[in-house]
């Protein structure tokens, strides 16, 4: 385990510090360009279309989902422990100004996204019996017809399943164990089963169920979490001001806090940043237009500016929250890890070590645990959804079947397994998803110029 951990990490490091800055940044930047900036210029018309007919009923929809629906879906893949364990994480290694990094990333992010779901429309496919098949396989095949476009296609099914549908469902279910576990004193092992039964069970209603499902959970589960973190950070209001300014101190002067020379520190800072950030609000990476695929809208932009939406909620405001009360809590005021790193304090307890620092150690515990697992929850269905269309695509409807049941076992396994192994092979497939998702995104950026130009 410890050999095929290194081999992971070394691949990771390559990846993240060497490939995917340049290529997530690179591309939001190339799409906010060529839209000039939608996502600033539509913003506000992404958060009409979200809000001003926001309804937790959507009901079952003929040959897909309501625009809501389809964003609560591809939410509920972005809002998961990334927004508290990754971003923990990020902090931990990269010092409070990893933050910054995942706004700038979220920032770009948002056009690429943007990108990703017109795209999304652009190429779905609407069956016979009126339902809907998109994402990105289908603008791979687009944007590259012929064998190359064929390859990169088949490599991103197999790496989506495996990043999603199988890894991502463990870093989910690992991360519900490990906190419900330390809140609970339960087994991980007896959380993972429960979870595994309950992810069954909405599984096998199909895509009605699952976005059934989270349009109702995704604005509960928000509003639960910042509520608490408001109140923590009202509780800490006089360490908000250092707070803030910690983390865009340690952008630029990371050594001062996480050892080091300054350059090394500083990639340590973005290159943590940008991989949390991909995790976490998942632009690029080509989960979510899956959802954004099956959205009823009249035009592409339509959707566009929706997913957008989705950025800016998943980062600007529930990882900001985790940010801010790990900071405020842990750092500002000379915190245990106003230093840098100590012994004993790691990325699955800093979000119950913050919040019970004023709660209480129970409270903090059971409310962080409650969060947490309505958050991994809802993005383990999500991701299993992306997963099996892609299944879909490689091997047919009848092959679904066995892979609901398999990622049931690794639902279940993943809260058995080493924490560390599991988000490294997580992080890995997750970094391979992009490079076909980004070369397709920037080949057809015609279509999305196009889209965006037709806007208001």
């Amino acid at each position: 385990m410890d050999t095929l951990l290194h081999i992971v990490q070394t691949i990771n490091f390559y990846l993240s510090d060497y490939i995917l800055v340049f290529l997530l940044v690179g591309t939001g930047l190339f799409f906010s360009i060529r839209t000039r900036f939608v996502q600033v210029r539509c913003f506000g018309e992404g958060m009409r279309r979200v809000f001003g007919n926001f309804s937790m009923r959507g009901g079952a929809q003929k040959g897909g989902l309501s625009s809501f629906q389809a964003l609560t879906t591809a939410i509920a893949a972005q809002v998961g422990t990334g927004n508290i364990v990754g971003s923990c994480g990020a902090i931990l290694v990269g010092g409070p100004g990893a933050i910054f990094w995942m706004w700038i990333i979220a920032f770009f992010g948002m056009a690429t996204i943007y990108a990703e779901a017109v795209l999304a429309q652009e190429t779905r496919v609407v069956h016979e019996d009126g339902s809907v098949s998109g994402g990105p396989v289908y603008y791979i095949k687009r944007a590259f017809n012929n064998g190359f476009g064929t390859f990169l296609a088949v490599f991103f099914a197999i790496a989506i399943t495996l990043a999603l549908g199988f890894i991502g469902c463990m870093v989910q279910s690992n991360s519900i164990g490990q906190t419900c576990s330390t809140a609970f004193g339960i087994p991980a092992w007896v959380i993972g089963i429960v979870v595994a039964i309950l992810a069954a069970i909405i599984f096998l209603g199909g895509v009605n169920r699952v976005a059934a499902v989270t349009e109702k959970l995704v604005p509960i589960m928000a509003v639960l979490y910042l509520v608490g973190g408001l109140i923590l950070l009202i509780l800490r209001l006089p360490y908000l001001p250092e707070t803030i300014g910690m983390i865009f101190k340690y952008a630029f002067f990371p050594n001062a806090i996480i050892g080091g020379g300054l350059g090394y520190a500083l990639k340590t800072a973005i290159s943590q940043g940008v991989k949390r950030g991909l995790f976490s609000n998942e632009a690029g990476m080509g989960s979510t237009p899956h959802a954004h695929a099956m959205a009823k809208v009249k035009h592409p932009h339509d959707q566009g500016v929706v997913a957008m939406v989705g950025v800016f909620i998943d980062t600007f405001v529930v990882l900001t929250m985790t940010a801010l009360v790990v900071i405020s809590t842990l750092y500002a005021g000379n915190g245990p890890l106003a230093h840098g790193a100590v012994e004993g304090i790691n990325k699955a307890d800093m979000a119950q070590l913050a919040f019970s620092s004023v709660f209480g150690s129970t409270g903090g515990s059971v409310f962080v645990a409650i969060c947490l697992f309505f958050f991994a929850f809802s993005t383990i269905l999500s991701w299993n959804f992306f997963g099996k269309l892609n299944v879909q695509y490689l091997f047919g409807k009848k092959a679904t079947v066995v892979y609901s049941v398999l990622g049931v076992v690794f639902i279940f396994l993943g809260s058995c397994l080493s924490n560390d192994l599991v988000w490294e092979l997580s992080d890995l497939f997750n970094q391979l998803m992009v490079i076909p998702n980004a070369l397709a995104l920037l080949a057809l950026s015609a279509l999305v110029v196009r889209a965006a130009k037709g806007s208001k």
